[in-house]
């Protein structure tokens, strides 16, 4: 399933921040979400959440989901 395939992955910290994690698409990005998110609330993640999974779908632009998760990660304190 190439439609949700990122342009470039994002890095995220797994395991209390001791190992890292390239996000390539957005299925990758909903697992995480759904397994490995620190706190699952909050409007940043619902939108992730949201987006990511319409990117699974063929329903939303790659690039749109990428950013949200990217911001959602950010705030969350995952990001690397």
């Amino acid at each position: 399933m190439d439609h949700d395939l990122w342009d470039r992955p994002i890095e995220v910290t797994i395991d209390c921040g001791d190992h890292y994690k390239s996000i390539r698409n957005s299925r990758e990005a909903v697992a995480y979400l759904m397994t490995c998110w620190p706190k699952k609330e909050g409007e940043s993640f619902a939108a992730a959440k949201r987006l990511c999974m319409g990117a699974v779908d063929g329903h939303t632009d790659p690039s749109a989901a990428a950013l949200a998760f990217k911001v959602a990660a950010k705030e969350a304190g995952v990001l690397r």
